[in-house]
């Protein structure tokens, strides 16, 4: 306990710092939490009736196809969201904060957990918007149990861990801002690439493995079928594998980094 005593405190006072600066400085958050609004919008009330249509092999219906989008925006608002992270590092390893804060008596890791936690808990507050805006447009859950949407809640934060921890990678090197927020696109352009607005065997042949083998799809089946009874099959333990492999990736990169620049 003597040991734990200090790292959290110093943990802690990393991540107020963070979310003092996210709410001093909050137009880098609302930037990337306006793109998955505005493509919710736009796929809904611009494409709604003619993707519907095309997905359901018949008649349009506008209320189907916002059942099957907002569990894929809920996943790419979390990949939105975390590229603030990857800047905010950026700015820290940059700037020399971080070589001030290795001066100084406090726990070696709570920078970087200071900045994990704080990025996970805006990745969840920015799902929450998203979601809200959804429910406002017609979004319902269909016969979810309580058990299924703590499921789905605990999905969507371990995704935002993973994804943290890769961002905060990305951030530690890059050498400015504007690399890491570049570095970090991927995690906005892998949603577009799965079966986030289209079903996978809608896409051509050539191009399904792209959509079905890569971090987003597993996850966005999985948070579909615990929101809307559809079928989860292996989606499950894929998206949890996923999500343990990108969280240890990252957290190995991103203090191996740290370690290597402090020698």
């Amino acid at each position: 306990m003597s040991s734990l005593s200090p790292a959290l405190r110093d943990s802690s006072t990393m991540l107020r710092r963070n979310l003092l600066h996210a709410r001093r400085y909050p137009s880098l958050t609302l930037n990337l939490l306006l793109t998955p609004v505005v493509l919710l919008l736009l796929f809904v009330y611009v494409f709604g009736d003619v993707m519907s249509a095309g997905i359901g092999g018949g008649g349009a219906d506008r209320a189907d196809y916002i059942a099957y989008l907002v569990p894929g925006l809920l996943l790419m608002t979390i990949g939105s969201t975390t590229i603030g992270t990857a800047v905010s590092v950026s700015n820290d390893m940059s700037e020399g904060i971080i070589a001030r804060f290795r001066t100084m008596a406090i726990h070696r890791g709570s920078v970087l957990v200071g900045h994990v936690v704080g990025s996970v808990l805006q990745a969840v507050v920015s799902v929450v918007l998203v979601g809200a805006v959804g429910v406002a447009i017609g979004f319902r859950s269909t016969d979810a149990t309580v058990l299924e949407w703590l499921a789905a809640f605990g999905l969507l934060v371990l995704f935002a861990l993973a994804l943290t921890w890769i961002a905060v990678g990305m951030g530690m090197v890059s050498p400015n801002a504007e690399a890491a927020s570049n570095n970090a696109l991927p995690l906005i352009f892998l949603p577009l690439i799965s079966s986030a607005f289209v079903p996978v065997h809608a896409m051509p042949g050539w191009f399904q493995p792209v959509a079905e083998y890569q971090p987003f799809t597993p996850a966005i089946e999985t948070l579909r079928g615990l929101l809307l009874g559809t079928e989860i099959g292996n989606n499950w333990w894929i998206a949890l594998l996923w999500c343990l492999g990108l969280t240890v990736l990252g957290y190995r990169w991103s203090k191996a980094v740290y370690d290597r620049d402090a020698g």
